[in-house]
């Protein structure tokens, strides 16, 4: 860098884009691109959004020192190609969360595009026992095998082992929708097995193909 360090901090301090860090430094967007990364990769930099949302960056004269490990928006950003932003910071203190673990919890949110950004991350499952565990304590394993099928249909998935969806789907005693209100009309089949109504419909599942 030819200006140093702490004169870029001071020119930039605050929330940038891309666009906005070209304009005051003056210089072209590939390198503001590089520019980031080597002040993100020093703990000067936040990042949010992306996807279809601009993406921001947060940058500081001091560095960022995060306490705990990452929350749940964070585990799903890493995970999914449909990146979050994060409305609040969230660090869990004395643990991981597990992807089995976020999955069941961004079902329990309700939120529509956090249970979507989710669907990835049955690609990452290391444990069907844990995950029907997290399900069984949080009453939503009809849920979670509904949408690990709705998932199957547009990426690649980890393949669930028979014992796991037997279990899955013997569950009783749970509310049929995910979201209140929302109905599919693309996976319908799919609703009718698992007495389950998904929020999604085929066109919202597009963006994992972007």
């Amino acid at each position: 860098m030819k200006e140093s360090i702490e004169t870029i901090l001071k020119k930039l301090e605050g929330l940038n884009t891309i666009s906005s860090i070209v304009k005051t430094l003056g210089i072209k967007r590939s390198t503001a691109i590089k520019k980031i990364h080597i002040l993100k990769k020093m703990g000067y930099v936040e990042t949010s959004g992306g996807g279809k949302q601009p993406r921001f960056y947060k940058i500081s004269r001091i560095k960022i020192q995060k306490i705990g490990n990452p929350g749940l928006y964070e585990v799903v950003n890493e995970n999914s190609p449909i990146k979050l932003h994060k409305p609040y910071e969230h660090r869990v203190i004395g643990k991981k969360i597990e992807v089995e673990e976020a999955i069941v919890r961004a079902i329990k949110s309700k939120e529509f595009r956090l249970i979507l950004a989710s669907l990835a991350l049955f690609n990452k499952i290391k444990s069907w026992s844990r995950l029907y565990n997290y399900a069984k304590e949080e009453n939503v394993r009809r849920k979670v095998g509904a949408l690990y099928d709705v998932a199957k249909r547009v990426i690649r998935v980890r393949k669930m082992d028979k014992k796991t969806r037997k279990l899955l789907l013997s569950a009783r005693n749970e509310k049929k929708h995910i979201i209140k209100n929302f109905k599919s009309k693309s996976f319908q089949d799919i609703e009718k097995e698992w007495n389950v109504f998904i929020p999604f419909n085929r066109q919202d599942l597009d963006r994992y193909e972007e």
